[in-house]
């Protein structure tokens, strides 16, 4: 099975496309936007030399059921899932910030604790925390939305200043994090899994804000097995773990950190079948289904679009 790594396609309507570090969105008349979830994966905001096999079908097909499921407490932009990589949505005008919720102390807010930082993004951490650690509440991190480079961290109060998003909608973005990562915890606690953390993407539509892109994917979250959870915390042991930070470690261990001068590691065979059944792993973990390999192709993908698109004109 190859992976997709790259689409070019010319839909009826087209305006334009954008090129993702994983997705290709063509804008159809200003009104639609197809998402292709490729094959290609990142780390540290470099997209790695091999695509994955069937990421892309795990990634949108997660993304989906999420969003069916969290419909009830806000809108979403999505209209129709046509093929196993594709979402087709409602275009809208993004926000310029990536709501980042945290419930556990772990990855990037972890990093800056052990160097030191008790406060990410305006917000405290408390002493005498260790690394996995729940936080009393979940806390809210948000970062800037580069269009190149890496995202940064950045305080609720310098968004509003900046003004990237006024306070009225701010505050109401919070809300909608918290609602929509309480369900998510919820529903992966039924799975037998913890959601650490995650991000989410909001834009506007009509004047209402509306949630975007992919939601609890192993692309943006962290899951932990719950099971052995409180055990391994005690122990100071790593938590087993469905996300793509073992990605990242498997980096840093072989000495990559995105740094200018540094050479991605060999990815052999082994290690792109090994990453594929992880992800894998992790959509049969948390949608509780059989994954199904199915081989396909960027004709079958065409296919299923345009089908769609002649549906919804």
């Amino acid at each position: 099975m190859e992976a997709i790594v790259k689409t070019d396609f010319s839909f009826p309507g087209q305006r334009g496309k954008y090129t993702g570090k994983v997705r290709d969105v063509y804008d159809i008349d200003d009104k639609y936007l197809v998402m292709v979830v490729s094959d290609r994966i990142s780390a540290f905001d470099v997209v790695l030399p091999k695509g994955i096999p069937f990421k892309g079908q795990v990634l949108n097909r997660i993304a989906a059921k999420f969003l069916d499921a969290t419909a009830d407490i806000l809108p979403n932009w999505k209209v129709a899932v046509p093929d196993p990589m594709v979402t087709v949505g409602l275009k809208c005008e993004p926000f310029k910030v990536e709501m980042v919720i945290r419930g556990y102390l772990s990855g990037h807010a972890w990093r800056e604790y052990k160097a030191g930082k008790r406060m990410i993004c305006g917000v405290p951490m408390p002493d005498g925390m260790v690394e996995n650690q729940k936080f009393p509440e979940p806390i809210i991190t948000p970062t800037t939305k580069a269009a190149e480079g890496h995202d940064e961290d950045i305080s609720k109060e310098e968004i509003i200043a900046q003004g990237i998003v006024s306070r009225e909608d701010y505050e109401q973005l919070e809300a909608y994090t918290r609602a929509i990562f309480q369900r998510g915890t919820e529903i992966a606690a039924k799975m037998g899994l913890i959601l650490v953390d995650t991000k989410y993407e909001f834009g506007k539509r009509d004047g209402k804000i509306i949630l975007m892109d992919e939601i609890h994917t192993p692309d943006s979250s962290r899951y932990f097995y719950a099971d052995g959870y409180a055990e391994r915390l005690a122990a100071g042991e790593h938590q087993k773990q469905l996300s793509k930070e073992f990605v990242r470690e498997w980096l840093m261990a072989n000495g990559f950190q995105g740094q200018e001068g540094q050479q991605v590691p060999e990815m052999t065979p082994e290690v792109v079948a090994g990453i594929t059944d992880r992800y894998i792993e992790l959509y049969e973990n948390i949608t509780g289904e059989k994954f199904e390999r199915v081989d396909y192709d960027v004709e079958t993908i065409e296919a299923h679009v345009r089908a769609c698109l002649a549906q919804l004109k």
